[in-house]
């Protein structure tokens, strides 16, 4: 019997940290080129995990960030322009929409 309890915990728990380990969207593949996607480190962007801290707590956080994908621009990074869409033009709506959901989700 305690064997199965035990089982049943380890399996909740990695059910749990699967979640939280969730893969960055396909359509962010391009990103990598001046993003970190994992981190908070600057490569010619901010790393996501400092965006996502940046609006951590904002209702509206994913909302500016998919704006901000979209647009491009200079933002308040103090360094480096992003192009519309990343330079990516085939970039849709709904990957841009995944792209800002799950990086306002990483703290």
């Amino acid at each position: 019997m305690k064997s199965i309890i035990v089982s049943l915990a380890v399996a909740a728990g990695l059910m749990v940290a699967g979640s939280a380990m969730a893969a960055a969207p396909a359509a962010a593949k391009g990103c990598k080129a001046c993003h970190s996607i994992d981190s908070d480190k600057k490569v010619v962007g901010p790393g996501w995990v400092a965006v996502g801290k940046k609006y951590a707590g904002d209702k509206d956080g994913a909302s500016k960030i998919a704006a901000n994908i979209t647009k491009g621009g200079k933002f308040d990074w103090k360094f480096g322009m992003m192009p519309p869409k990343g330079g990516n033009a085939k970039l849709s709506d709904a990957d841009i929409k995944e792209i800002a959901t799950y990086i306002a989700g990483l703290k």
